[in-house]
């Protein structure tokens, strides 16, 4: 969603960012982040904390994802995410040609049912479904939210699925998936010279070029 679909000027990593720092009492090293960006927040505040510490104590990331959590939702109500630009129309016309539309994400369903009510999206209004990383066994770059993503959309066939992201965990599970389409998105977290090094069919400049790309 984040940097895909989502504009929200980067706040969930900075709220990660922050509850982590906040935490560890030290800054965390802008390129250690960066690799966790895409995968469940969740799994990203323990990640980080084994990193930075050695050591990742369950009570130790509940109390990082709370922080990143309240933090979160304080940023988002200062300033609530819109869809980027052209994503709303892309998706609209993706559906009226028959193709499925599944957010998936890195986020639990709470903020992520949170971020498409700010935007006045609705599962089965304007997408057909969404799949959030607290409903798999493991979030990118495994594949296990593209393949409920499927499930999602009734999709058997992974050659007939494009995952689009725009970060390299985005990608790698695509490719994991097995997806036809795998393709960078150059709205969000990565440059283009650093995601163009990741496994892809695809560069694009935002994710409202889907249906010409189609």
């Amino acid at each position: 969603m984040a940097g895909t679909t989502v504009q929200e000027g980067g706040a969930v990593y900075a709220a990660l960012d922050e509850a982590v720092a906040a935490h560890v009492g030290r800054p965390v090293p802008a390129e250690t982040l960066h690799r966790w960006t895409g995968t469940s927040k969740r799994e990203a505040a323990a990640g980080l904390l084994t990193e930075l510490t050695g050591t990742a104590p369950e009570a130790d990331v509940d109390a990082v994802y709370g922080d990143f959590a309240a933090r979160l939702a304080d940023a988002y109500a200062a300033t609530p995410p819109t869809p980027i630009p052209g994503v709303t129309e892309a998706v609209a016309a993706l559906r009226a040609a028959g193709v499925k539309v599944v957010l998936q994400t890195g986020y639990a369903r709470g903020i992520a049912q949170s971020i498409l009510d700010a935007m006045g999206w609705t599962v089965g209004g304007t997408v057909d479904g969404l799949v959030t990383s607290d409903e798999v066994a493991a979030s990118r770059p495994a594949p296990y939210l593209v393949f409920h993503a499927m499930e999602a959309a009734g999709v058997t066939a992974v050659d007939r699925v494009l995952v689009a992201g725009d970060t390299p965990n985005d990608l790698a599970a695509g490719h994991n998936a097995g997806a036809r389409y795998v393709v960078g998105v150059l709205t969000g977290a990565t440059p283009a010279t650093e995601l163009g090094r990741h496994r892809h069919t695809h560069l694009l400049d935002s994710a409202a070029d889907l249906p010409t790309l189609l």
